[in-house]
């Protein structure tokens, strides 16, 4: 794979493409769906632990470097475009068309990943459209158990079994039924609420969530792996408290607060005068659940916990109406 990475590394390199259709087709030929980059991509989430570690970076700098060879070559043709007089079009308006820049939440939850890529975790993908198995009954909800109630669930009429996820846990159960430990891997994506739209909740929202599991996994391992995120996230002089909680799929459970970035933690409007404001939800994982994923909790044990992006962009940038985020006004997205 290396040997690959490298080749796709030169052709673009000494890539020259001279028209905005051999630029596109140079993006969709790496980066599209289909593209060979994306396909290094895949055949990466399959590898063992030991040569994700050895491979990971390489790839992650190529994948940035592609993004930014093509950007910039259609960057030169624009300018060479705009200086040309066959460029010019006399039936375009005069009025130049607003642009935003790459968006906030993107912005975040790329930040999210590189914080936890620094300590070892790989990032994780799964599929929106999941079945019953995935999100409730692996994460030890039994059919009749009143906390399925906690998420309003958007249920495919055609098959009752099939529903769009409302969280990414279920990414992590697919990574244990696959994979032996240690796993210590995230898992970033859009999730699904039957909720309504208001300036604090939204039916679709991003999340990212993460799992360690090994031996002699430890409370003290997650309490500070929590609490170098929130350092790195929200500032050096940053605290964390865990407060008890319940989540059917951890045990013990808590959730976390950091210390209010608005006021220092004296208290404010924002953090209601507490001087703390929760950012996550976490745990040490269920023995049922590692059981479920065919994982021995005798032999393995491990933590996971689960965090909003949309609440970490609302307080890093202060942003007090969720919908904002998904409205794609050019005026606010300029801002970013």
């Amino acid at each position: 794979m290396l040997s690959r990475i490298q080749t796709l590394l030169a052709e673009l390199k000494a890539a020259t493409p001279t028209t905005p259709e051999a630029v596109e087709a140079l993006r969709v030929g790496m980066l599209g769906r289909s593209g060979q980059i994306t396909k290094l991509i895949d055949d990466f989430r399959e590898l063992p632990p030991e040569q994700k570690r050895a491979l990971g970076k390489p790839l992650n700098d190529l994948k940035s470097f592609a993004q930014g060879r093509i950007k910039e070559l259609q960057e030169k043709l624009q300018s060479e475009q705009a200086t040309g007089a066959a460029s010019l079009d006399l039936t375009r308006t005069a009025i130049r068309a607003p642009f935003g820049t790459r968006h906030p939440l993107a912005k975040i939850q790329r930040e999210i990943e590189d914080i936890f890529y620094r300590i070892g975790f790989t990032v994780e993908q799964g599929p929106e459209l999941e079945d019953d198995w995935h999100v409730f009954s692996a994460l030890n909800f039994p059919p009749d158990h009143p906390a399925r109630d906690m998420q309003d669930t958007f249920f495919i009429s055609a098959n009752p079994d099939t529903l769009l996820r409302t969280h990414t846990s279920s990414v992590q159960v697919r990574i244990m039924e696959r994979q032996k430990p240690p796993i210590r891997a995230i898992c970033p994506g859009r999730v699904f609420r039957n909720e309504d739209i208001s300036a604090r909740a939204h039916c679709q929202f991003h999340q990212v969530e993460g799992l360690y599991v090994d031996r002699g996994v430890s409370f003290a391992q997650l309490k500070q792996t929590l609490l170098y995120f929130a350092r790195e996230m929200f500032g050096a002089d940053t605290k964390i408290r865990l407060r008890p909680s319940f989540f059917p799929f951890t045990e013990p459970s808590a959730e976390v607060d950091v210390s209010c970035n608005l006021c220092g933690g004296k208290g404010c409007n924002v953090c209601k005068h507490t001087g703390w404001l929760e950012i996550l939800g976490c745990g040490m994982v269920d023995p049922n659940v590692l059981q479920a994923c065919g994982i021995d909790p005798l032999e393995y044990s491990g933590f996971a916990f689960g965090m909003g992006v949309e609440r970490i962009a609302m307080l890093r940038y202060g942003v007090n109406d969720l919908r904002l985020f998904f409205e794609n006004d050019t005026r606010f997205l300029q801002q970013f």
